[in-house]
């Protein structure tokens, strides 16, 4: 096990938009080294959120993250033999990563259009409390709800 934490590295927001956020979607999308690519992606992304909806991509992305961000989660904890399932809640850093991957996640299982229109939607839907993305938080929160009784083993 780790004596110390390591340090958490700092973002510098994207160049288009100046927003840590967006730059953490892009660090997320990014495969195999091709960041100009993962920033195109997120680019056309903002620019098809901007169309449909009129307002700035920027608030809606924000909006999307608070909506599907998990305030609470569950952590296994051993005590005694048995594996309990503990509620705690979750950090700004690891609510917003998870926020990322759901988002990711769902909109890998959309079908047919490019990625960036796939994530446009996904990205609207999710501002609007609608989605997989949703879903996925409400069971984690299902989750943290049903496992009350073990709170008191928080670590």
């Amino acid at each position: 096990m780790r004596r110390t934490k390591p340090e958490r590295r700092e973002v510098k927001p994207d160049l288009e938009h100046n927003n840590v956020n967006v730059q953490v979607l892009i660090n997320h999308i990014l495969k195999k080294g091709k960041k100009s690519t993962a920033m195109r992606i997120v680019y056309d992304m903002l620019d098809i959120v901007q169309e449909k909806t009129g307002k700035d991509s920027v608030e809606i992305l924000e909006t999307a993250f608070k909506n599907v961000g998990p305030i609470m989660e569950v952590r296994p904890r051993r005590i005694g033999g048995a594996t309990y399932q503990i509620p705690m809640e979750v950090d700004a850093d690891r609510r917003l990563t998870l926020a990322i991957r759901w988002i990711l996640g769902s909109t890998k299982n959309r079908g047919g259009r490019s990625f960036a229109e796939k994530l446009a939607a996904e990205i609207m839907d999710a501002a609007e409390n609608q989605g997989s993305a949703i879903k996925k938080r409400e069971e984690s929160h299902r989750m943290a709800e049903a496992n009350r009784a073990f709170s008191h083993f928080r670590f």
